[in-house]
């Protein structure tokens, strides 16, 4: 055989062999579900106390939707999204367990992510002590409401996993500049406002889902704002922003799921806001985003990378530790004119009975990798913008997607700074939580530590470290 015809031989071996490679580089299989979780009848909302009935009606509908992916080892994660207040930790749990049972999923490989609509339904325990003066009826509706979106949201993540089939994924970011950090530093502390000088993250992460012939399955975007255009006075159930912007994609892109994730948005509110319109209009403006990444359109968008093919996940709960206290605290706000306040210390005295006063609250944070090209830090909880610029200052190596709102939402999680400044935040916000007070200013390195730890279980290192190491 001459030199020649091996030369040939030897490179249409390599070829075959690096189109081979670059199929199986890139090959998920995923699967997709939806399911309406719109009460079907009228509700006390979430998010507002100032709200006195229940919901009158719906501007749209709420949904769950899940995203289930698999890798070419087998491993998977499912992602799930729902256009609510919260996702608690004992329905997060319960699904959990139930995709054990059933699938044979660790708690890691479930990722449950709130767009904490402010104009939807109470769920479970989360904001309960909101709920102080609601009658038997009203108690017994959001109990009920829990049950069924339990049994829904297990058989949407059930459908998810019977649906894989073969995808290419690609991620990309854009931006949109709706979000505006509300901590309004005034003479008498900081309130609730505008602060255009305050720290944000207008970036828009978006994950394309795809089928092997490019045609498009699914996107999940994200920002980083308090899903709050709409006011107390709202009574319509609806996603506010995140909503309209998910009705958005699947208008422009009708075959496809839209999925919401937000991001680290505790501080962070739309402006303008308090009106339908404007609620439509953010909508709008993300949702033109997204599809300007989806088309490589996009004026100072990242470009679309296909994503490898290589998921590892972690999970673990820190515990976040509060300020020594007193039990007469709380019974002098037992004489509170101010009905929340008595159902807080009402809530603090009967632990103190119970010998367990609240010492510590629990903090799930959690770590998904999507190849080298996307690393999910989930952290539960209203998190405050600070905690996504310090990760990413500490990951610039990697394309880091910080979100908020995930498998619990236990109070506020304020940084150090947030913490020392005070406002409702950190402070006030923790009535409705039905919690003590203040967290201890060991609650960001406390938070952030977990963080790290789950990053490192999921391979990632921050720069510093990955440096020392080389």
């Amino acid at each position: 055989m001459n030199a020649v015809v091996i030369a040939l031989l030897l490179s249409c071996a390599s070829q075959e062999s690096g189109a081979a490679d670059q199929a199986q580089q890139f090959q998920y299989k995923a699967g997709l579900a939806r399911t309406v979780i719109t009460p079907q009848e009228p509700i006390r909302m979430s998010g507002y106390a100032a709200r006195s009935k229940p919901s009158e009606g719906v501007l749209h509908e709420l949904w769950a939707k899940a995203l289930a992916l698999e890798d070419l080892r087998g491993h998977k994660v499912v992602i799930l999204t729902a256009d609510l207040i919260a996702l608690p930790a004992e329905v997060c749990q319960q699904l959990a367990a139930h995709l054990k049972d059933k699938h044979g999923l660790e708690r890691s490989q479930l990722l449950c992510n709130a767009s904490h609509t402010h104009s939807g339904p109470m769920v479970g325990r989360n904001l309960s002590v909101m709920g102080a003066g609601f009658d038997d009826a009203q108690r017994q509706a959001i109990t009920k409401y829990t049950e069924q979106l339990q049994v829904k949201l297990a058989e949407v993540c059930d459908a998810a996993l019977a649906d894989l089939k073969p995808a290419r994924l690609a991620v990309g970011a854009g931006k949109c500049t709706f979000a505006i950090n509300r901590r309004e530093p005034t003479d008498k502390g900081v309130r609730l406002g505008l602060n255009p000088k305050g720290p944000v993250d207008h970036t828009v992460p978006v994950l394309r889902v795809e089928t092997p012939d490019g045609k498009l399955r699914a996107v999940l975007f994200a920002y980083a704002c308090h899903n709050t255009t709409l006011g107390p006075d709202i009574y319509q159930l609806n996603g506010d922003y995140a909503g309209f912007a998910q009705l958005e994609l699947e208008k422009k892109f009708p075959d496809a799921t839209a999925m919401f994730m937000i991001l680290c948005g505790g501080d962070q509110n739309p402006s303008p806001r308090g009106k339908v319109e404007h609620a439509q209009q953010h909508g709008q403006a993300l949702a033109e985003e997204v599809a300007r990444v989806l088309g490589g359109l996009s004026e100072g968008a990242t470009a679309l990378k296909l994503v490898k093919s290589h998921i590892a996940t972690a999970f673990e709960v820190v515990k976040l530790d509060f300020p020594p206290y007193q039990r007469e605290t709380y019974e002098k706000q037992l004489q509170d004119a101010n009905r929340f306040r008595q159902q807080r210390a009402k809530l603090m005295l009967e632990a103190f009975d119970r010998g367990a006063p609240v010492r510590n609250v629990d903090c799930p944070v959690q770590a998904v990798r999507l190849g080298d090209e996307v690393v999910l830090v989930a952290i539960a909880g209203e998190v405050v913008i600070d905690y996504a610029l310090r990760l990413k200052r500490e990951y610039p190596q990697y394309n880091l997607v910080v979100a908020g709102y995930s498998n619990d939402v236990p109070c506020y999680i304020p940084s150090l700074r947030v913490l020392r400044e005070g406002g409702y935040e950190p402070v006030d916000s923790m009535i409705y939580y039905g919690l003590p007070g203040p967290l201890a200013e060991n609650v960001e390195e406390l938070v952030i530590a977990g963080c790290r730890k789950v990053l490192r279980q999921v391979g990632i290192e921050p720069a510093q470290q990955q440096a020392a190491g080389n």
